[in-house]
């Protein structure tokens, strides 16, 4: 149950892919690095000590909605550094692995880390793939015209006016982590399924008990709808940039290498070290999709390697600025929902070959 690890067989270690892979290989940029995830670890958990302490120290406050946000922040980076252990950028061993990773996902940030890795692995060998890719597929976006002229009632007003909505409708992505960790801890498989169920029961019944015992019961809903939203937007914002606006493929495009697979549709950001920590190294999502188990560290100098590289074998390597990808994104999701008319949809008339 780990999310796949870089290829080693079959046609995708030949051709452009094998000389790319030699490259950063030689270079070093593939041996893990457990000291800088040892010192990220303690970092991350020291500051999630101290917070929980000025939590309790505030008390029953209207104040504590201001240490939401910074809950909200840890706990994305929390999810990021789980997003690395299920890369087995920090353990090789499946086992250590997986324990690592419900241990932060499930009791830590409350998210199923089975469903998350099931969801990731397809995105990793998809990207972008409308039917395989599930982030191509998301119930909040419509990324093509053939989606858009699927939607119907809410859905089709929603997308209609996605753009506009992008950043309230981001503010959903917690809840949604929530529906879906609640749908396959009772309804799909997940390897390790009494451990997930119990841990992520402990992590919600903890922080109810707390709210319940430091808040009234309405700075409580307060403090978790603020927290739940921030994370939403936090989390939404690290993964937009990286393939929102991209290029798409149907359920049958060309058959591609891998490489073209995973750098065509994928978009790296231009910007400085503060911003690449606090995307947790995925606004170099090429490198990442190239090389899964790629250590974070390793990614900004991978980055000039690959980027040298697609130049000299012509594939386009796309970079943006953090405004410039959102405007990217926006631009898209304008288009494709201004593909839609206004007013109810149609139904499709039988034999016609309207959306169903």
């Amino acid at each position: 149950m780990t999310v796949q690890d870089t290829p080693t067989t079959g046609t995708t270690r030949r051709g452009d892919f094998a000389e790319l892979y030699r490259r950063v290989s030689e270079a070093g940029l593939l041996r893990r690095r457990p000291l800088h995830y040892a010192c990220r670890s303690a970092a991350l958990f020291t500051a999630l000590a101290l917070l929980l302490a000025w939590f309790v120290v505030l008390g029953a406050s209207w104040w504590q909605l201001c240490l939401a946000p910074l809950f909200a922040f840890l706990l994305g980076q929390l999810a990021l550094l789980g997003h690395d252990v299920a890369h087995r950028a920090v353990f090789a061993g499946r086992r250590a692995t997986d324990l690592a990773g419900i241990l932060l996902g499930n009791l830590v940030v409350g998210m199923s880390y089975g469903w998350w890795v099931s969801d990731h692995n397809r995105h990793h060998a998809h990207p972008n793939r409308t039917g395989y890719d599930p982030a191509a597929d998301s119930i909040l976006f419509v990324r093509t015209a053939e989606q858009a002229g699927r939607a119907r009632g809410l859905r089709r007003l929603v997308a209609r006016y996605q753009a506009e909505l992008f950043f309230p409708l981001l503010s959903l992505q917690a809840l949604g982590l929530l529906v879906a960790t609640w749908l396959t801890l009772t309804r799909g498989p997940v390897r390790y399924p009494a451990l997930e169920r119990t841990l992520t029961a402990l992590h919600y019944i903890l922080s109810a008990a707390l709210l319940a015992v430091v808040l009234s019961p309405l700075q409580a809903l307060a403090f978790a709808a603020v927290c739940g939203s921030v994370l939403g937007v936090y989390l939404g914002c690290v993964f937009a940039p990286n393939h929102k606006g991209m290029p798409m493929t149907g359920p049958d495009p060309e058959r591609t290498d891998f490489l073209r697979r995973q750098v065509l549709p994928s978009r790296n950001l231009r910007a400085g070290r503060f911003v690449h920590l606090v995307f947790g190294g995925l606004g170099y999502q090429i490198e990442h999709h190239l090389f899964p188990a790629m250590p974070v560290v390793a990614l900004r100098p991978a980055s000039r390697i690959v980027r040298d590289y697609c130049a000299e074998i012509g594939v386009e390597y796309c970079e943006a600025g953090l405004s410039d990808s959102f405007l990217e994104i926006l631009r898209d999701l304008r288009a494709v929902g201004r593909s839609l008319p206004a007013g109810p949809a149609r139904p499709a008339v039988p034999g016609t070959g309207g959306a169903g």
